[in-house]
């Protein structure tokens, strides 16, 4: 992974922030930081359960092996994660089995009636994921599904095609899986769920796509390493989140996350997750967005280049592409696009990528912080998350704010249940 900062017009020198981070490393690395409790994704590279993983390799295999559908059932952390893995690293239209539908992250009554008409007649397996077992999106599509699978496949099948992913000791759905008989995995108590992709939150679904989970963790593994030293000079996880700082101090309070492939819109959603319900809180923090070029180009594109200042972009890019083609001549040539004949498709997305960037820096005067990777691979994948997650929780205490609890998000639900008439 590589990050440049070449093009981030920045006024400030990011290694005059070494004293500051050296602060928040140490109270990282000796858990006296703010949010301290939910420090288990920072030594989970090593530290993870092994006996559990093992049950998660098996667990995936068996979906693959007997489903046509898997439905994941979670909100926010409990999915973002997984869909984001499963889309980078296999595209939008893999064209193998089982086809995976993400299912419990809204309320839309339409959504529910169209994915129970379009699994009928499948072979359907539900992976539910809560912690608590009460969030409503969740809670509302779980008793949709699991009543269809029951309904459709007997209890005692139901046992075996429903799995938990939940609180090791209490809540609503352990109780429920206790006494249904549902295979349950654990949401470490130490991680939030937007840090917990790399656990069975999101490693089963990962899993059950058929992606190397041990990939994965070596590549998590590769970048805790590479991020040891809270050394300005090489971390670049700390680099970044120095860099943002210096942005915000320039007034830039919009970061937008620029994406060139379709398949990465979803790594864009979990960042987004990842930073904006970090950082945004007592009136602090940088606004996260998004866009996918060259598509959004043609509509975002013209306001990122003339429109209000307060925006800078980070750049994400893959260097190899999952698959390419080579753009084809035509001897009429009625479309004049013969001079890109013999190209590679993704050397013309390249180009489109430089041209922009170009436009945006040199004459739109917006920064932009470039972020590259090798490939789609779960080796690239698994470094990049644990790269943001070191980035994003730094920067945020940099704010001097928490970057592990989300207070406003609680404040919906109070509201919710209020008026849905939930018991008190």
């Amino acid at each position: 992974m590589k990050i440049s900062f070449e093009k981030a017009l920045l006024k400030e020198n990011i290694l005059d922030y070494q004293e500051k981070i050296n602060a928040v490393h140490e109270s990282l690395v000796n858990r006296t930081c703010k949010g301290n409790d939910y420090l288990g994704w920072y030594e989970w590279p090593y530290n993870y359960d092994k006996e559990e993983f093992a049950r998660i390799r098996e667990v995936g295999k068996e979906i693959r092996e007997n489903a046509d559908v898997l439905l994941v059932c979670g909100i926010g952390g409990s999915y973002l994660g997984a869909r984001s893995a499963i889309e980078m690293m296999k595209g939008l239209y893999p064209g193998d089995k089982p086809e995976i539908i993400y299912t419990g992250n809204g309320l839309s009554s339409t959504y529910l009636c169209q994915v129970l008409e379009h699994i009928k007649g499948k072979s359907v397996y539900l992976n539910v994921i809560s912690k608590s077992g009460t969030t409503t999106e969740t809670a509302v599509a779980f008793r949709v599904f699991q009543k269809y699978i029951v309904d459709t496949f007997g209890e005692e099948e139901a046992a075996r095609r429903i799995i938990a992913t939940t609180d090791k000791a209490r809540g609503a759905l352990k109780h429920l899986a206790d006494v249904k008989g549902y295979r349950e995995f654990v949401v470490p108590d130490d991680i939030g769920g937007r840090y917990s992709v790399f656990s069975a939150v999101g490693l089963i679904p990962i899993a059950a796509a058929g992606l190397d989970i041990d990939e994965i963790m070596r590549g998590c593994q590769k970048a805790y390493e590479d991020l040891k030293s809270p050394d300005l000079n090489t971390n670049i996880a700390y680099q970044y989140a120095v860099a943002r700082r210096i942005l915000e101090n320039q007034g830039k309070c919009i970061e937008v996350l620029a994406t060139y492939e379709p398949s990465m819109t979803m790594i864009a959603e979990w960042w987004k997750q990842l930073f904006g319900e970090s950082e945004g809180k007592e009136g602090k923090g940088i606004y996260p967005a998004s866009v996918t070029f060259s598509t959004d180009l043609h509509s975002m594109g013209q306001f990122i280049q003339e429109g209000s200042k307060y925006l800078y972009e980070t750049v994400l890019t893959v260097e190899k592409p999952m698959l390419d083609m080579t753009f084809p001549a035509d001897e009429e040539n009625l479309d004049n696009m013969n001079y890109l004949a013999g190209k590679n498709v993704d050397w013309i997305n390249k180009m489109a990528c430089e041209g922009t960037v170009a436009a945006h820096v040199e004459t739109g005067n917006v920064p932009n912080i470039l972020v590259s990777l090798e490939d789609n691979t779960p080796f690239s994948y698994g470094y990049m998350i644990y790269f943001f997650f070191r980035a994003c929780a730094a920067t945020v205490l940099l704010l001097d704010v928490n970057p592990f609890n989300q207070p406003g998000v609680e404040v919906y639900k109070k509201n919710m249940f209020k008026l849905l008439g939930k018991p008190q």
